[in-house]
């Protein structure tokens, strides 16, 4: 089951599946990404979303039931604003999400940290997002270099963020 208590060591599936990080389809994002919120480790199926400074549809998905799930947004690695805030973090810990992980900013830092959720962005900035509803989801997004589709296993703990084509726990 997504999430359960026994943490999956990053460092020990990529030593374990040495095969798949040769041909692709395991695969480690780079080390961009701060760690926020309550916790460091957690693991679950893909759903993504592809925004750029508009985060209406990050809430309407984070309202919707996670189960298990981590919410991945290619924000286009904007640092112009932030797309998830202390709001939307108390949304995914409420609603069953096991985390996050943003291509892009996020803000509220303090209030995301008493979150029970896994948050990954790439730095923090005060300014919020627009609210115009436009992005995609459900679709391939590329997060830093590393495509990403829905339903892809993401891992993550304090040594990285890796994704999988399937599911490895």
């Amino acid at each position: 089951m997504a999430n359960s208590l026994a943490a999956i060591a990053t460092t020990d599936l990529c030593d374990a599946h040495e095969a798949k990080l040769a041909d692709g389809s395991l695969c480690v994002l780079p080390p961009v990404f701060k760690a926020f919120g309550k916790r460091v480790a957690f693991h679950g199926p893909a759903c993504t979303l592809k925004v750029f400074e508009d985060n209406a549809l990050v809430r309407a998905t984070l309202e919707t039931a996670g189960q298990g799930q981590v919410l991945v947004v290619d924000g286009g690695a904007s640092l112009r604003c932030a797309l998830v805030g202390g709001q939307l973090g108390v949304l995914a810990e409420k609603n069953g999400w096991a985390g996050i992980v943003v291509n892009g900013c996020i803000r509220d830092s303090l209030e995301i940290a008493a979150c029970d959720i896994g948050v990954r962005a790439l730095a923090l900035h005060p300014q919020r997002a627009a609210k115009k509803g436009v992005g995609e989801r459900n679709v391939r997004v590329n997060i830093a270099g590393v495509a990403v589709s829905p339903g892809d296993w993401i891992y993550v703990d304090a040594d990285g963020i890796l994704i999988s084509r399937i599911r490895l726990d």
